[in-house]
């Protein structure tokens, strides 16, 4: 097997095609330059070399080929090294789609919002039906411990299809073919690839979950997202299937486009042909209806109506490949989604405290929403830090103020370097709201405002320098 240099190896992504490469028997280092749990952790327990920065020097001379992130661009002192000598190298989705995928019956989950969520409650309920698949998760799945593995063939006992003659439910996938669910990004794929990483999956099942705007560091409106959307449409065979939110305009109109694959529409209407009814209104538990015919119930420890989203669309996806939903629905109340999606750190003098990846104000909105839902009138504390590239760019300033409405109180980490003025969107917002231009004060702030019996979330798609954790480590100290 050959040797594998991985530049940007921390990243969601690429810690995966690590996973992967080294499972494949691969010889695998990489480079960085930030490294942070929970990708980290992955790496270091698989036994992978990492070393801080992109000097040219990381790069071993036996290396046999470079994966490079999207994280890097030309001027890059790693990428320049690359390109001067010649080296062989490859972006991670098109690495992921000459050596993993083949042989492979793909499902990709495409959205801007639920992605990883989604192609988790996916892959476990494969995993529950004994289909044992390989996935890709932009992050660490607590099932599984892991955020990518190849999976294996399962060959039941009785067929050949999985397609139902009655009605067709259920794609013409042969089910002794090995599954693969992966995470399928609309941002581009590398400095020499501008096309949405999806692009190069080719999923005989395809679920678009959601569209909005977002990424505005490289697309200039929603009708660039939906035509690179359009583009993953156009790859998804005829036998195959689209999962789509029934619910949502945007996809509604790349469909429009054009579309040469049976469509399954899911969401809340029940004249879709998936739809959900809440049991518990903050989404701890609903019925799931097949045309409009309630098949089973699910009772799980996620919150929100966009969780019952997402289950609902891994569900439809699950029985696409012939998967009996009523059979693995039970299931999803043991399931344990991704690290940092709401994943309680901790608790200490009555104080809950909550990891979280919302960076998008309609994730924002919709995951305190849930948790209003659960808490009820306790008070709901936010630290967040506007870290994404379109919150940096202040492409979503106007709309966050109104995404924290729902919490008592904001601590907005305002770093020097952000080019819009935060003052704006705190005196907007409509709980008790300031900001801070770092992470130390952050936490002194948090810790006059927080009582007991609070509910503190850190909101945040990158490290936010240990802030969850060094605050409950305060609490405990105090």
């Amino acid at each position: 097997m050959s040797k594998i240099h991985i530049l940007g190896i921390a990243g969601t992504f690429m810690g995966g095609v690590a996973a992967l490469a080294r499972e494949l028997g691969h010889q695998v280092e990489g480079s960085d330059q930030a490294v942070y749990p929970p990708m980290s952790t992955q790496l270091e327990n698989l036994g992978i070399t990492l070393s801080q920065g992109y000097l040219p020097g990381n790069i071993g001379d036996d290396c046999d080929e470079v994966v490079v992130g999207n994280a890097l661009s030309r001027g890059n002192p790693a990428v320049e090294a690359v390109l001067d000598q010649g080296r062989r190298y490859t972006s991670g989705a098109q690495w992921l789609s000459e050596r993993v995928l083949p042989g492979r019956d793909t499902l990709a989950v495409a959205g801007t919002h639920g992605k990883t969520t989604t192609t988790t409650i996916l892959s476990f309920l494969l995993q529950a039906a004994g289909r044992e698949p390989g996935f890709l998760i932009g992050g660490v799945a607590e099932d599984f411990g892991v955020s990518a593995r190849l999976g294996r063939t399962v060959a039941p006992p009785s067929g050949v299809t999985c397609q139902l003659p009655a009605e067709e439910d259920t794609v013409s996938a042969q089910v002794d073919r090995p599954l693969f669910v992966v995470e399928a990004d609309e941002y581009d794929t590398a400095f020499f690839d501008k096309r949405s990483k999806f692009v190069h999956y080719r999923p005989l099942v395809a679920i678009l979950n959601n569209l909005e705007f977002d990424h505005a560091d490289i697309f200039p409106d929603v009708a660039a997202i939906q035509r690179q959307f359009h583009h993953l449409v156009r790859t998804v065979p005829g036998r195959g299937r689209l999962i789509v939110n029934g619910e949502d305009k945007h996809l509604a109109d790349v469909l429009a486009m054009g579309c040469w694959t049976p469509v399954e529409r899911f969401g809340f209407d029940p004249s879709l042909e998936w739809s959900a009814r809440l049991i518990q209104q903050d989404g701890s538990a609903f019925a799931v209806l097949h045309r409009g015919v309630e098949v089973t119930t699910v009772e799980w420890s996620l919150l929100g109506r966009h969780n019952v989203l997402n289950g609902l669309a891994a569900l439809a996806a699950a029985n696409a490949v012939g998967v009996d939903v009523a059979s693995v629905a039970p299931a999803l109340a043991r399931f344990h989604s991704v690290k940092r999606r709401m994943e309680v750190i901790g608790q200490a003098q009555g104080v809950t405290i909550y990891d979280d990846f919302a960076h998008h104000p309609t994730a924002i909105h919709t995951t305190l929403e849930g948790l209003r839902a659960k808490v009820g009138d306790a008070r709901i504390v936010v630290a967040m830090e506007p870290r994404s590239n379109s919150m940096r760019l202040g492409a979503h300033s106007d709309a966050l103020a109104p995404s924290l409405d729902i919490a008592d109180a904001v601590v907005f980490l305002a770093r020097p370097e952000l080019p819009w003025d935060a003052d704006r969107v705190i005196a907007a917002v409509r709980g008790d709201a300031r900001a801070v231009a770092d992470t130390d004060a952050l936490l002194a702030q948090l810790g006059k405002v927080t009582r007991d019996g609070d509910h503190v979330v850190f909101m945040s798609n990158g490290g936010f320098d240990g802030a969850p954790r060094r605050f409950l480590a305060q609490l405990q100290e105090d």
